[in-house]
């Protein structure tokens, strides 16, 4: 019922600041269970989407979100609870399991699931490699893939921005991907990955982005390091021109690494098909996946 209540609040605010527009809306089932599973621009893709969706649309969200203290993470619980979101531990291992059952049971009641396959936003407003469970969660519910591209969040809410910009934003909605191919194959970690890089693709032509072929947390990992090792020598030098300037060359040395990484697209959906024939599904990605949750 809040659900209800909170979208029936935003819709006429977001509709009148970013007049957000929508391609593809036919592809949405106006009932049964699917997956809506989207590129992650940024923190307010949590409500554009929602917004141009006539149905309830549940998302697994982190955690952390709901575990705050006070007055203030109270309010954030609220919040997010009242958005159809569903808190997910991203820790790994028996977590990843625990919120790949969660999205399951959404699944098996007849709800709409959203989900990042990327796992968090993008740290740059590039596509980054999705995580397995999106597929995991597809074969093990026999439900469709709705790829979903969201467009211009990035620049109105980049990471670490509290304000969002005044801008348009779009949302193009693609054709239900059907993976009934693979049913029965649920443990097998190449299906998954072609699974996933299938998803990936057309998220990455639905949406025009550049796709870089690495995990969006761990260059954010690296991102981090690289800035604390940067500050550290700044805050080391006790003002030294020298020592700031080193800084500085981490930084760059640092942006310009991230520019490199490789940018293969993953492969198109006919492709894939035509390798998911082929006996053993050779060469369709690594096997070195954990069963994360996307």
């Amino acid at each position: 019922m809040l659900y209800w209540v909170v979208k029936a609040f935003l819709t006429p605010i977001l509709r009148l600041f970013w007049r957000p527009w929508v391609e593809g809306l036919e592809n949405i089932p106006e009932r049964g269970p699917a997956i809506l599973a989207g590129n992650h621009l940024s923190f307010s893709d949590h409500f554009f989407l929602p917004l141009v969706v006539p149905r309830r649309v549940t998302f697994l969200a982190k955690s952390d979100y709901f575990t705050a203290p006070g007055f203030k993470g109270w309010l954030k619980r609220l919040f997010f609870t009242s958005a159809g979101q569903l808190p997910i531990d991203r820790s790994g291992g028996a977590a990843s399991d625990m919120a790949l059952r969660t999205g399951v049971r959404v699944l098996q009641r007849g709800k709409l699931l959203g989900i990042y396959p990327e796992g968090t936003r993008s740290p740059d407003g590039r596509l980054y490699r999705g995580k397995i469970g999106v597929a995991r969660m597809a074969l093990e519910s026999k439900v469709p893939v709705i790829p979903v591209a969201m467009i211009g969040t990035f620049e109105v809410q980049p990471q670490g921005k509290l304000m969002p910009r005044i801008r348009r934003v779009g949302i193009r909605i693609g054709r239900p991907l059907d993976f009934s191919r693979y049913e029965g194959m649920v443990d097998d970690r190449f299906v998954l990955r072609s699974m996933t890089d299938e998803i990936m693709y057309e998220l990455m032509a639905l949406s025009g982005q550049e796709y870089v072929d690495r995990y969006a947390q761990r260059v954010k990992s690296e991102l981090t390091a690289a800035h604390e090792a940067a500050t550290g020598a700044a805050g080391g030098s006790d003002g030294d021109p020298g020592h700031k300037a080193a800084g500085h060359t981490v930084d760059r040395a640092s942006a310009e690494a991230q520019t490199k990484v490789s940018t293969k697209a993953p492969r198109s959906s006919r492709a894939r098909r035509r390798a998911g024939r082929n006996a053993g599904l050779s060469g369709l990605g690594d096997q070195t996946d954990t069963r994360q949750a996307g």
